[in-house]
C-alpha cells in the first residue's frame, strides 16, 4: 500500500441512549481512545513519533485526525494486512493488541464501532462486534540451512553457544555441543565462518528459532592469488610429461586403447 499523509481514527457508540460526540463523551473513553491511537501509530518499531504528528478533533462520533504520516511505511503496510481476517499474526504486535482491545470492547458494547480511514475514505477499516480479526497459527517448519557471518562469541560453562553476526547486523545465537566446539582446532573467534545449522523457520516471516550447530563448513569467498598460483604450479608439474594433450585426452576417452 502506498503511504499517505493522513489517517482518521473514529469511535462511535450510544451511551445512555445518546450518540457519542464532542458534546457527549465519557472521560474514560476519551482517554482510552487517545492512548490506543497513540500506540497504534507508534507501533513496536516506533516508525511514527506521536510527538511529531498533528492531531485535530472532529465531531460526528469522536474522531482524531492524524497528519504527518507520509514516511510511516510500516504503518501503511500493516493497514493493508487488515484486509485479511488472520492479520493479527502478521502485523506489528502493538498494533495487533490495539485491534484486539477494540474488538473485545465492541463485542461487549454492540453499538461501539471503531473506524480507521484515509482522508477521502477511499481506504477504510472498521472494528465492530461483527468483525473477527484473529491470529493465525504460526507455520513453523524444521529446516537445515547454511548461515554465514562473523563469530563474535562462543562457548559457555553449562550451555555452549555461538553468537554469529550476520551481514545485516543481526546476531544469531546458535546452540552447540561442547564436544563439537572442543574438537575444533581452528580459532574461529572474530573470524567469518560458514555454519551448517538445523532450526525452525516461520513460513510467513522467514524468522528462525532454536538454531543448533551441525558443523563448520569450509568456505573461501574471495579469490586467493597465492592459492591460484600454487594450483597452476601443481597442474604444470602434473602435465609436464604429456607432449600431446589432445591425444592424451582422446586416449582416456577411448579407455586407454
Amino acid at each position: 500500500m502506498e503511504p499517505l499523509n493522513v489517517l482518521r481514527f473514529a469511535v462511535s457508540d450510544r451511551i445512555n441512549d445518546v450518540e457519542v460526540g464532542l458534546k457527549h463523551v465519557p472521560l474514560s473513553l476519551l482517554g482510552e481512545f487517545q492512548k490506543d491511537v497513540t500506540e497504534f501509530l507508534r507501533g513496536s518499531s516506533r516508525d511514527v513519533d506521536p510527538a511529531e504528528v498533528l492531531v485535530s478533533v472532529e465531531d460526528g462520533s469522536l474522531a482524531l485526525v492524524a497528519t504527518g504520516l507520509i514516511a510511516a511505511t510500516a504503518l501503511w503496510a500493516d493497514l493493508a494486512q487488515l484486509e485479511n481476517p488472520d492479520a493479527l499474526g502478521r502485523i506489528d504486535p502493538k498494533r495487533a493488541a490495539v485491534i484486539e482491545r477494540w474488538q473485545a470492547s465492541s463485542q461487549q458494547n454492540p453499538h461501539r464501532v471503531y473506524r480507521v480511514a484515509d482522508v477521502d475514505e477511499r481506504r477504510h477499516w472498521h472494528i465492530s462486534h461483527e468483525t473477527d480479526f484473529r491470529r493465525a497459527e504460526d507455520p513453523w517448519v524444521a529446516i537445515e540451512k547454511y548461515v554465514y557471518g562473523r563469530i563474535v562469541d562462543w562457548g559457555g560453562k553449562i550451555k555452549a553457544n555461538i553468537h554469529l553476526e550476520m551481514d545485516d547486523g543481526m546476531v544469531l545465537k546458535i546452540s552447540a555441543e561442547q564436544g563439537l566446539l572442543a574438537r575444533e582446532e581452528q580459532n574461529r573467534l572474530y573470524r567469518h565462518a560458514l555454519l551448517h545449522i538445523a532450526a525452525e523457520e516461520n513460513l510467513l516471516t522467514g524468522a528462525i528459532r532454536d538454531p543448533k550447530l551441525l558443523s563448520f563448513e569450509s568456505h573461501q569467498p574471495v579469490y586467493d592469488d597465492a592459492e591460484f598460483e600454487a594450483m597452476v604450479r601443481r597442474g604444470t608439474t602434473a602435465w609436464s610429461g604429456v607432449s600431446d594433450v589432445t591425444a592424451w585426452l582422446d586416449d582416456l576417452r577411448n579407455g586407454g586403447a
